[in-house]
């Protein structure tokens, strides 16, 4: 498992490079992966962090919300598409306090389990045994401490022809990144780009989709 280290990327282990800083914390980036990242140093405790997210308010009534969750729901069905739905598992990987994905993909048909490390902590899903046709990890990596060891995971539990679907605001250029508002959240740890995906998919010989701006989709290939 990779530790956190001021010159090693906390994704593939490269070297790092000042990016940018703001007037609160400092973004490094990775010759190799491309990924930003915030030093260690600079992080939230983990109380400090549940306390950022217990401020969250995701509720299934939200029209707003399923909207929101639908730009992963709607492709991920699609990339389903053709397989019985009663026969489908999936895992929601950082579902938060309410799982609202979970229960979207149940009144379509589809079976999702569910993993947060502060809300649905049990480690069940990952057993060695465990094999799913897809998981999802909307509006998660961002905050993910130990990007490495979390997405090798989620890769090793995803059954061949499998998708991973992963939803997050992606790097652009530096001169958005300086005025970038969702670096602003002190929980967003981690700041991928097409090319860190790109990364990804030839690390895992997978096959990627690109969907939307803020949307991903690698497909495990037999």
């Amino acid at each position: 498992m990779l530790g956190w280290s001021m010159d090693v990327c906390v994704l593939c282990g490269g070297n790092l490079v000042s990016y940018t800083q703001d007037r609160l914390r400092s973004y490094l980036q990775c010759t190799l992966c491309s990924l930003v990242q915030v030093p260690e140093h600079q992080r939230l405790s983990s109380s400090e962090e549940k306390s950022e997210y217990d401020k969250h308010e995701n509720n299934p009534e939200d029209l707003g919300y399923r909207v929101f969750l639908s730009r992963m729901l709607d492709p991920m069905l699609e990339a389903l598409a053709g397989r019985d739905k009663a026969c489908i598992s999936g895992l929601d990987f950082g579902s938060g306090p309410e799982p609202v994905l979970q229960c979207m993909f149940s009144e379509e048909g589809v079976k999702q389990d569910i993993y947060d490390v502060y809300y649905a902590p049990d480690l069940t899903c990952f057993a060695e045994s465990i094999e799913y046709d897809f998981i999802t990890a909307t509006e998660v990596v961002e905050h993910l401490y130990e990007p490495s060891f979390e997405l090798q995971r989620l890769w090793s539990h995803l059954a061949p022809e499998g998708v991973l679907g992963i939803m997050t605001k992606r790097v652009i250029s530096l001169e958005a990144f300086e005025s970038w508002h969702y670096k602003n959240d002190p929980t967003h740890v981690c700041f991928f780009s097409i090319e860190t995906f790109e990364f990804l998919a030839e690390k895992w010989n997978a096959e990627l989709t690109t969907v939307s701006t803020d949307v991903v989709l690698f497909r495990k290939k037999t």
